[in-house]
């Protein structure tokens, strides 16, 4: 299992099968931290059950190949995670990124070396050509984590993603890895 040391002793890792419980924790600890920049999320998602379906699903569509899902671990505590989601390979070899970090780890420089890693991987072993992104547009925090990855802003998308109750504008941005032939 890949494993990469950050600051701070945070690891990045796959998620796996026995996390359900530390990313139960993770949500409700930081249910209020993530409101704003989330979709609303219902009860269920703060349960052991919730996350024990939904971990279950993702890790199907890890081994479809349509997703990639790592976590952020101090020990066995789970300090965020980073997705890239919707991975289409052929002509378009290309993934979105989506990440958030623990309200307790922020300001370290653990979110940017996370993401750096997951376009490493996503470029090296995914044989992906290309990485996006979107925030909100207001959040700076995380735009200054997509550039200092190496992301460029190529565009607003109006009304894009259903965010805290509403359809909201998103500030799209793009990482190119490569410019290798698509794996077919």
């Amino acid at each position: 299992m890949m494993r990469i040391s950050l600051a701070g002793g945070v690891v990045l890792r796959p998620v796996a099968e026995g996390d359900a419980q530390a990313l139960t924790d993770a949500f409700v600890r930081n249910r209020e931290h993530l409101r704003p920049w989330d979709p609303r999320r219902p009860e269920t998602f703060f349960t052991l059950t919730g996350q024990t379906e939904r971990l279950e699903a993702q890790l199907q569509q890890c081994r479809a190949g349509r997703v990639m899902p790592w976590v952020l671990a101090d020990g066995e505590r789970i300090v965020g995670c980073v997705n890239l989601n919707s991975i289409v390979y052929g002509a378009f070899a290309s993934g979105a990124l989506g990440y958030w970090l623990d309200a307790g780890y922020t300001g370290r420089g653990l979110a940017t070396g996370a993401v750096m890693e997951v376009c490493r991987d996503a470029g090296e072993r995914l044989g992906l050509h290309r990485v996006e992104a979107a925030t909100l547009l207001h959040n700076v925090a995380s735009q200054r984590v997509l550039e200092k990855a190496g992301f460029e802003v190529y565009g607003v998308a109006p009304r894009y993603i259903h965010i805290d109750g509403e359809w909201r504008d998103h500030r799209l941005f793009q990482r190119i890895l490569n410019d290798r032939p698509p794996r077919l």
